[in-house]
């Protein structure tokens, strides 16, 4: 996964492959979403755990269940989501085009920095993790423009974030690793 090396701010890691998931691997984070005025717009919880899919392994989200294959192959970007190998002092673009479920279209722009790779404290523990910082814009087709700053903290060690903070003209947004288990 990573390398051992004593310094951790010289630590770098690689994208989680296949052989890195065991059936019955578990993440439960608790999100909210709240306005200036204090209105929640969203609390709840989202659970991924890894399961047998037709004798391949699956990772269910929400509803549906997404070959583990799919999540670890490698994203054919120059403007990735995570740009691996991770390593302090990295810095990248990201840019995505998307598309809602209700049909509406969208892009996000944000310049990426990974700022630090040490011990956190979430719900569910205490993790070495990387702090990403992500800074740009995001709009939409219904007219919707906004400033997006987020700040995504990566456990190399359980192969996903343990806590995504996002704050959003007038809108922050927070969620939180609050259960793993193998």
């Amino acid at each position: 996964m990573g390398s051992c090396k004593s310094n951790p701010e010289t630590t770098a890691t690689k994208q989680p492959v296949l052989s890195d998931y065991t059936i019955g691997e578990k993440w439960v984070w608790k999100y909210k979403g709240v306005t200036d005025e204090g209105e929640v717009r969203s609390d709840g919880t989202d659970t991924r755990k890894i399961v047998d899919f037709n004798g391949a392994l699956g990772m269910t989200i929400d509803k549906d269940t997404v070959l583990v294959s799919e999540i670890v192959k490698p994203e054919k970007s120059y403007t990735p989501k995570y740009k691996w190998p991770l390593e302090v002092g990295k810095k990248w673009k990201y840019e995505k085009d998307w598309t809602s479920q209700d049909g509406t279209t969208g892009n996000q722009s944000q310049d990426v920095e990974v700022l630090s790779f040490k011990k956190e404290i979430v719900g569910a523990g205490t993790f070495m993790a990387y702090t990403i910082e992500y800074k740009g814009t995001v709009s939409n087709s219904r007219g919707y423009s906004a400033k997006t700053d987020e700040v995504w903290l990566y456990a190399p060690e359980i192969k996903n974030f343990i806590k995504m903070t996002q704050v959003q003209d007038g809108f922050s947004y927070t969620e939180e690793l609050i259960e793993y288990s193998k």
